[in-house]
């Protein structure tokens, strides 16, 4: 069922109109000649496959967010060559069941030029035999699954890569803050066991060991019999690959057993429900991601304003990446048209289109993902997200 339907809105003021061409690298438009879509056109319609209910519904409410300021600016800067840009939103709940029929659904239907999502790699990896059968795009914003875009020409992604977030992590943890002895507690699913082993691999490179490693299930709240074990692995710091529930809920129980090891978490818990769920006892802990709000570049600072003055509270990691795909996707229909195979080929030599993740974006046409993608190193401190000593960002 299609559970919700974003139409061209309101233009925004002139100078965000601007910004937002210039993100799409169309700098040739000025205030003079910047003008909103066409309501009356046919519009250009991207399908959306992600959590609005069920255990990640969280994710897909940030999602819309960045998601509707996307489709504010694009259409509010002419849309695709006066056309109005709309998404179809359907709510997968992140199963693969689901995933699966919403991409027939979405490959049958000839308005849709391309798709996002979904929120897992393990359930937009059941759905990508049919988007690449069915000639549709299908552009994984959060797909960080090493194998995501070896499912054909067809699957794409800006996310980053678990064969490139893990090694970023091995430094953080292993170069940082000087970790030798790693206990790693993981999601016990595809992504989870993944994670673990290339996150093993790297610590293993840089000198280090995993002394313990604990899966749990996805539904799982009680870690104290998995801290246990850990504990008497005898580390000298814990590695997450969790999200951020499980992982707000481990680091609260590890801090009630009175263990205060150094806490080290994927980029996935990157989340202010993080901080909400874990409270006090998730200060300290040590994560990265490719946004943070607090980047000084000129595009970033904008697009928190703006969001920020949309929403009430700033943008995460989740709000930023649901936007830069969708500005990314529409950079490339407007250079290369709404064809479906056009949009594939298109992705392939758009060059250096503005991003607030990632600073300038290309496609290696090789992997389809993002070359050379950026992290940032975090700490939380006093309830919040905050650079690590000082630590810029850093090419992976």
């Amino acid at each position: 069922m299609v559970t919700s339907i974003f139409r061209s809105v309101r233009p925004l003021a002139a100078a965000a109109a601007i910004a937002a061409v210039a993100a799409l690298g169309s700098g040739a438009v000025t205030a003079a000649r910047a003008q909103s879509a066409d309501p009356a056109k046919e519009p250009v319609v991207l399908g959306v496959s992600g959590p609005l209910t069920g255990q990640y519904a969280q994710y897909g409410a940030q999602w819309q967010r960045g998601f509707e300021l996307a489709l504010e600016q694009v259409n509010a800067g002419g849309g695709i060559k006066g056309r109005p840009l709309q998404i179809r939103f359907e709510d997968s709940q992140s199963d693969p069941k689901q995933t699966v029929a919403i991409a027939r659904k979405f490959v049958a239907d000839p308005e849709i030029v391309a798709e996002l999502g979904d929120f897992t790699s393990a359930a937009s990896m059941a759905a990508s035999p049919i988007y690449q059968n069915g000639g549709l795009v299908q552009f994984g914003f959060t797909n960080s699954h090493p194998d995501f875009t070896k499912g054909g020409d067809f699957i794409w992604s800006n996310a980053l890569n678990q064969a490139e977030e893990m090694p970023v992590l091995a430094d953080y943890a292993i170069g940082g803050l000087r970790l030798k002895r790693i206990a790693v507690l993981f999601i016990n699913n595809d992504w989870g066991r993944t994670s673990k082993d290339l996150f093993a691999k790297a610590a293993e490179a840089r000198g280090a060991r995993v002394v313990g490693a604990e899966g749990y299930l996805a539904d799982e709240k009680d870690f104290r019999s998995a801290l246990v074990r850990v504990r008497d692995s005898k580390p000298d710091g814990v590695v997450l690959v969790s999200y951020y529930g499980d992982g707000a809920q481990i680091t609260r129980q590890l801090r009630e057993a009175g263990l205060d090891w150094p806490v080290v978490a994927s980029g996935s818990v990157y989340s202010p429900k993080f901080l909400e769920l874990g409270g006090e006892a998730v200060n300290g802990v040590h994560t990265i991601t490719p946004f943070f709000p607090g980047d000084p570049r000129p595009i970033v600072q904008e697009f928190v304003k703006t969001y920020t003055a949309k929403y009430g509270v700033q943008p995460d990691a989740y709000s930023s990446r649901a936007y830069d795909a969708l500005l990314l996707l529409a950079a490339a229909i407007r250079q290369s048209g709404t064809d479906r195979t056009a949009i594939r080929d298109g992705l392939a030599t758009i060059k250096d289109v503005p991003s607030v993740v990632y600073g300038a974006v290309r496609f290696d046409p090789q992997t389809r993902r993002v070359d050379k993608p950026l992290s940032t190193r975090l700490v939380v401190k006093d309830g919040a997200f905050t650079l690590w000593d000082g630590a810029a960002k850093a090419a992976n």
